[in-house]
């Protein structure tokens, strides 16, 4: 579990880890090398900007950026919670900056364990902690299928809870857990991420594109937004378009990157000229212009 928690927060696949010196979770938050970089989701009709996810990174003075596959083996369930906190607030508050910067439509998501849910006071934090703009677009909280549907009560509670502060749940990894369809109808989400295996040439391979497909209605039918992750080629953007899947997000069209960075892109673009087209390889910056605000 903890394995496939770390890639969570990492939004990245993991290499081989280097041998000069372990860092642990512990360290990262006492020293202050947390740090959270942003991957952009698109929206796959427009071909524009609609929101990105927080990813967690840290930055250590000599090792230089650490992906938390780096850090997170053997943190504990406590320093966990510690973790979620700090990724929730240093989000509401990231969501100024990027208010200021020109594009205050940008909703932000968090991953969040569902543990945290009944061991922190998530919506309270919201409420305390919310920027206090009437623009404020509401966040995300990512939470993977195999956990929310060990304790479906507990996730309408919190689900009802967060609305009341504008902000939504988001199921992730769905597929990987193999659960009913029919079992959405069950599920407090207005958002249903696409597991990256289904993903992963979709454009060829029939039985990916057929599970898709079923996904895809089936989230329509039930008024969920679909958000396809790991997308890496043109041809499976296109594939993912024309089965009506809404949000698309992947190294196709950004890495994960420093809020400073995104800052600095999307400013250039928007004080160019609009860009009308999908691009045709790989990069963020034509995709700025007209956020969107879906």
């Amino acid at each position: 579990m903890l394995t496939k928690m770390r890639d969570w927060w990492s939004g990245e696949k993991p290499v081989a880890e280097p041998s000069n010196g372990k860092i642990t979770l512990t360290q990262v938050l006492e020293n202050n090398w947390f740090e959270l970089f942003y991957q952009p989701k698109i929206d796959l009709k427009t071909m524009r900007l609609s929101s990105a996810e927080a990813l967690v990174r840290a930055r250590h003075p000599t090792r230089g950026l650490l992906a938390p596959y780096l850090f997170l083996p053997d943190a504990t369930d406590a320093e966990l919670l510690v973790l979620t906190e700090r990724v929730i607030l240093t989000a509401l508050r990231d969501w100024e900056d990027f208010a200021a910067s020109g594009v205050p439509h940008l909703k932000l998501a968090v991953n969040v364990p569902a543990n945290a849910f009944v061991e922190l006071p998530i919506a309270q934090m919201v409420r305390e902690e919310r920027p206090s703009a009437s623009n404020w677009p509401g966040m995300v909280m990512e939470v993977t299928e195999d956990q929310v549907m060990r304790d479906l009560h507990i996730a309408n509670e919190v689900a009802t809870e967060l609305k009341s502060q504008n902000c939504s749940l988001a199921i992730d990894d769905f597929g990987a857990g193999y659960s009913s369809l029919a079992r959405l109808r069950q599920l407090p989400f207005s958002e249903l991420k696409i597991d990256r295996a289904y993903v992963t040439d979709c454009h060829t391979d029939k039985t990916n594109a057929g599970v898709l497909e079923t996904i895809v209605e089936m989230a329509h039918r039930f008024g969920l937004k679909t958000v396809a992750e790991g997308i890496e080629t043109t041809h499976e953007s296109h594939k993912l378009q024309g089965l009506g899947c809404h949000v698309g997000q992947g190294y196709l069209f950004a890495k994960p990157m420093a809020k400073e960075q995104l800052i600095t892109m999307m400013g250039r673009r928007m004080a160019g000229p609009a860009v009308r087209a999908a691009p045709q390889r790989s990069g963020l910056a034509s995709l700025i212009p007209g956020l969107s605000k879906t």
